[in-house]
C-alpha cells in the first residue's frame, strides 16, 4: 500500500477522470451539433422582415443563443478540468521516483570523480553554510546528499543501475486516490466515505434516470405533452370545422402553465373587445357565449386572447409581461400543431382511415398564424376560394390597398401571373406603393414556393388491385421558387421565431371525409432526404430482380432528383372493398397561404375471385378497364374537402389537365405494374 502522500496526490488524478471521461465526447458531440445547426437556408431579405430583427445577429444575440445551463455547466466543468490539470502538474513532482543522476545534473554511468565535482559544486550553491535559504537548506538535505550517497556507496549505485532505487528491488504497491482524511476510519471519516460511495455511485445516478424518466413518460412525439395529445384526440371530431380548430388547439396542457396575474386583468378585457368579432361566439346568444369563453380555464382564455391579437397584428400594444407569455404561446404553436395533425390523421375508421375536414382546418391555422393573417380574411367571396387572406401575406398589403386593386387581382395567383410591368404599374400606380415597397412585393413572390406532384399506386409485381391488396403509395414531390432556391424560410416579419416550411402531404377521400394516408415533407433536411430517396429505391429495383448495375444507375438518378428539389413520399394502405375511388391528394404548406396543390386521382378496385386471378375477364360482369385513368374523367367534389373558409378548385386548373391530357394517355398506356395509380399535379403558376 502506498503512503498517505501517494494517496492524497492521486486524488485530483481520480477526480480529473471521473469528470473527463463524460465530459470529452458530451462536447465533442455539442460541437457537432452546434456545426450542423449552421443554417444553409437564406430567408426573406425584404425591408418589413430587415426591420422585425429576427434575423438580425447582434453580438448580444448570439450570446444569449449560447447561454443555456448546459452549456454554462460544460465551461464550468472544463474550467475545474484545467484547475486539475494544473494541480497535478505542480504536485507530480513530489511523487516523481528518486534518480540521483537527475539530481546532480550527470548522465548515467559517469564516473566517481564526475559524481564529486558535481556535488562540491551544487554544495557550493545550496548548502547552509553557504546558502541561508531555508528551501535550499531542505533541498540540499532531502536530495543532493541522497543523490550523492546514492552514487559514491558502491551497494546503493549498483542497485540504482539494476532496479531503479537505491534500496534494491521494490515491492509493488498499490494506492487509493482519497485524500487521507477519508482512510482514516477513528471517527466520522468512515461515514463519509460510505456516503461518497452510496450517494456518487449509486444514488445519483438512480436520480438522474427517476428524473429523466419521469418527465420522458410526460411527453410524447416532437416534445408534445401526453395530457395534450390525449385531450386532442378526445376533442377532434370528423365534422370540426377550421373556425371550430382554435378552439381545440388552445385545450392543451402546455397552455395551461401560462401564468396568470391580476395585472393582465384589464389588458385582457381590453383584447377582448379588440378581438372579439374574431372569436368564434354566436352573435344570438352573445352575453352567454362571452360568459362561457371567460368561464374556460382563465390560462386558455389567455393563450386565445393573445393568438388572437396575433392574427390581428397588433402584439406591439403588449406590456412586458404580456410580451413574454405572446413570445411562448407562439414558440410553442408549431409543435402543438403537428400534435394535433397526428391526432386528426391518426386512423380512427373501421377502415383505418384518419379524418380530412378537421387535417384542412388545422393547416389553415397554421399557415394563419406564421402569417399573422385573420382567420376571417379565408372567407370565400368575390371569386376567390381563400378570400384575401393570401394577399395579406405580402409586404405593405391592407385592407386597403387590396380594395384598390380588388378589380384586377383577387388571388395570390392572379398576382403572379402578371408580367413583371404590369405589376410593377399596377402596384405603383393603382395601389399607390413606392419603387421600394413594389421591389419587397417581387422578392416575396420570388420566394413563394411552387409544387408539383406526382402520384402513382401499385401492387408489387401485379397489373390491377384487388379488394384487401397493400397497396403501395409513391409520390415524388418537386419544389420550385422564381429565385431558384430550395431550402428557404417563408416571409414571416411577424412570427417572432425562425421557421422552416414543412408541407403535408394527404391522400383523402372527400365525398367520406376519410385520410388514406398521410406524411409530413421537409424540404430543409437534404441528407435524410436522399437517405430516405436511396433506401426506397434500392430495395424496389432488389425486389424486381435488377442487377447491380440497374440498381446503381436507379440510385444515382434518385439523388439526382433529390438535389434538384424532389423529396420522395412513400406508404402503404389496404386496398377497400371493389368499387371505384376518387381520391385528392393534398399538398399543404403550413406557413405560406395560397400555396397549396391539389390533384385527383381515380382508384379501381376490383373484387376477388376465388382463384385471385389478375387480368382476363373480371368476376361477377365486370369489364376490364384501363388501370389508370385521365384526370378529364374524374368529377370534381364541390364540397366535401373543402373548410369553410374555401371553396374548390379554381375554374382555371381544368385548362392545365386538358394540357397534359394527351401525355398522361400515352404514360397511362405504357405504364405496367402500376394499377390504378398515376396522376400528376403542377403547382400554381
Amino acid at each position: 500500500m502506498a503512503d498517505s502522500g501517494e494517496n492524497s496526490a492521486l486524488f485530483p488524478v481520480f477526480i480529473l477522470s471521473i469528470i473527463a471521461l463524460p465530459l470529452v465526447p458530451y462536447t465533442i458531440l455539442k460541437l457537432l451539433r452546434a456545426a450542423s445547426k449552421k443554417e444553409k437556408s437564406i430567408h426573406c431579405e425584404c425591408s418589413v422582415c430587415s426591420r422585425s430583427g429576427k434575423y438580425h445577429k447582434s453580438i448580444f444575440r448570439r450570446i444569449s443563443k449560447y447561454s443555456t445551463c448546459s452549456n454554462f455547466t460544460v465551461l464550468l466543468l472544463w474550467v475545474i478540468v484545467v484547475f486539475l490539470v494544473y494541480s497535478i502538474k505542480q504536485s507530480s513532482r513530489e511523487i516523481e521516483t528518486f534518480d540521483p543522476f537527475s539530481i546532480l545534473g550527470l548522465e548515467p554511468g559517469v564516473s566517481e570523480s564526475v559524481i564529486k565535482k558535481a556535488y562540491r559544486r551544487l554544495s557550493i550553491q545550496y548548502h547552509p553554510d553557504k546558502n541561508p535559504d531555508p528551501a535550499a537548506n531542505k533541498y540540499f538535505v532531502e536530495y543532493i546528499s541522497k543523490a550523492y550517497q546514492a552514487l559514491t556507496d558502491p551497494v546503493s549505485r549498483e542497485n540504482f543501475e539494476k532496479y531503479g532505487h537505491p534500496d534494491g528491488r521494490q515491492g509493488f504497491q498499490m494506492g487509493i486516490a482519497l485524500p487521507q482524511f477519508m482512510l482514516d476510519f477513528n471517527g466520522a471519516s468512515s461515514g463519509i466515505l460510505l456516503i461518497l460511495i452510496l450517494g456518487g455511485f449509486i444514488l445519483l445516478p438512480m436520480v438522474f434516470g427517476v428524473v429523466y424518466l419521469s418527465r420522458a413518460s410526460k411527453y410524447g412525439g416532437n416534445y408534445v405533452r401526453r395530457e395534450t395529445l390525449a385531450a386532442y384526440f378526445e376533442l377532434v371530431k370528423p365534422s370540426l370545422a377550421p373556425s371550430k380548430v382554435m378552439d381545440v388547439f388552445t385545450k392543451a396542457a402546455e397552455f395551461m402553465d401560462i401564468p396568470v396575474r391580476r395585472a393582465d386583468d384589464e389588458p385582457l378585457q381590453e383584447l377582448f373587445k379588440l378581438v372579439k368579432g374574431e372569436l368564434n361566439l354566436d352573435g344570438k346568444n352573445a352575453r352567454q357565449e362571452q360568459a362561457k369563453f371567460w368561464k374556460q380555464h382563465p390560462a386558455i382564455v389567455k393563450a386565445e386572447l393573445l393568438i388572437q391579437a396575433h392574427l390581428l397584428r397588433k402584439a406591439d400594444t403588449f406590456s412586458s409581461n404580456l410580451q413574454q407569455d405572446y413570445k411562448h404561446v407562439l414558440q410553442l404553436t408549431p409543435r402543438l400543431l403537428e400534435g394535433l395533425m397526428k391526432m386528426a390523421t391518426v386512423p380512427r375508421t373501421a377502415k383505418g382511415h384518419g379524418w380530412l375536414r378537421p387535417a384542412i382546418g388545422i393547416v389553415e391555422l397554421s399557415q394563419c398564424i406564421i402569417q399573422a393573417v385573420p382567420l376571417s380574411a379565408r372567407k370565400a367571396g368575390s371569386g376567390s376560394s381563400e378570400g384575401f387572406a393570401s394577399l395579406l401575406q405580402l409586404p405593405h398589403f391592407s385592407d386597403a390597398v387590396i380594395a384598390k386593386i380588388g378589380k384586377k387581382v383577387r388571388t395570390i395567383q392572379n398576382l403572379q401571373d402578371m408580367t413583371l410591368q404590369e405589376r410593377a404599374e399596377l402596384l405603383s400606380d393603382v395601389a399607390g406603393l413606392s419603387a421600394a415597397e413594389v421591389q419587397d412585393v417581387e422578392k416575396v413572390l420570388e420566394l413563394m414556393p411552387r409544387a408539383t406532384i406526382v402520384v402513382s399506386c401499385e401492387t408489387e409485381g401485379e397489373e390491377g388491385i384487388q379488394e384487401g391488396d397493400l397497396v403501395t403509395v409513391q409520390a415524388w414531390v418537386t419544389l420550385r421558387r422564381a429565385n431558384g432556391l430550395i431550402e428557404a424560410l417563408p416571409h414571416a416579419p411577424y412570427y417572432p421565431f425562425s421557421k422552416g416550411e414543412k408541407f403535408w402531404f394527404l391522400l383523402a377521400d372527400a365525398n367520406s371525409n376519410d385520410v388514406w394516408f398521410s406524411e409530413s415533407i421537409n424540404f430543409m433536411d437534404e441528407a435524410a432526404a436522399i437517405t430516405t430517396a436511396s433506401t426506397i429505391t434500392e430495395a424496389k429495383m432488389e425486389a424486381s430482380g435488377a442487377n447491380m448495375e440497374e440498381i446503381a444507375a436507379a440510385v444515382k438518378d434518385a439523388v439526382a432528383k433529390v438535389k434538384s428539389g424532389c423529396r420522395l413520399v412513400l406508404g402503404k394502405i389496404q386496398a377497400p372493398q371493389a368499387g371505384t375511388y376518387i381520391l385528392n391528394c393534398h399538398l399543404m404548406c403550413d406557413a405560406w397561404i395560397g400555396c397549396d396543390t391539389k390533384t385527383n386521382l381515380k382508384l379501381k378496385i376490383l373484387k376477388r375471385t376465388r382463384a385471385g386471378s389478375r387480368g382476363g375477364h373480371v368476376a361477377e360482369g365486370v369489364q376490364e378497364e384501363n388501370d389508370v385513368e385521365d384526370e378529364d374523367d374524374i368529377e370534381e367534389d364541390e364540397d366535401g374537402d373543402q373548410s369553410e373558409y374555401s371553396e374548390d378548385e379554381d375554374e382555371d386548373e381544368d385548362a392545365d389537365e386538358d394540357e397534359d391530357d394527351e401525355a398522361d394517355k400515352q404514360n397511362n398506356t405504357n405504364r405496367k405494374g402500376f394499377a390504378n395509380g398515376s396522376a400528376r399535379r403542377k403547382g400554381r403558376k
